[in-house]
């Protein structure tokens, strides 16, 4: 990978950029809070080479959602849960959008 390719990833959400510390310091919470959102298997980082945790921008902003819950008094497995409920209900209305609009453009009639 070059110099420009590491560059260009810096956009993409999904792109493992922070280390386990730096991700506790972004969300202002501990390394042991991100493993335990592994253990509870709401996000799994990827690895770097030599075996250390990665996080991308997605998976800090549902761990942020999930801190959220948390420091609302919601135990870690339910706020993970709420999370991971919340994440499916987005992707299901995202979707659901999608089949309207080719729905729609398929029979303009339709249209509202």
């Amino acid at each position: 990978m070059t110099a420009d390719d590491s560059f260009n990833r810096l956009d993409d959400d999904d792109y493992p950029a922070y280390t386990m510390g730096r991700a506790a310091a972004m969300l202002g919470t501990t390394q042991g809070f991100l493993r335990a959102l592994g253990e509870a298997r709401l996000i799994t980082p990827l690895r770097s080479e030599g075996g250390h945790r990665r996080y991308s921008r997605y998976q800090l902003r549902i761990a942020a959602r999930a801190r959220e819950l948390v420091d609302q008094g919601t135990p870690i497995e339910a706020a993970c849960r709420i999370v991971i409920l919340e994440d499916q209900l987005e992707e299901a209305q995202r979707i659901n959008a999608e089949y309207r609009r080719a729905a729609d453009s398929a029979n303009p009639t339709n249209a509202t």
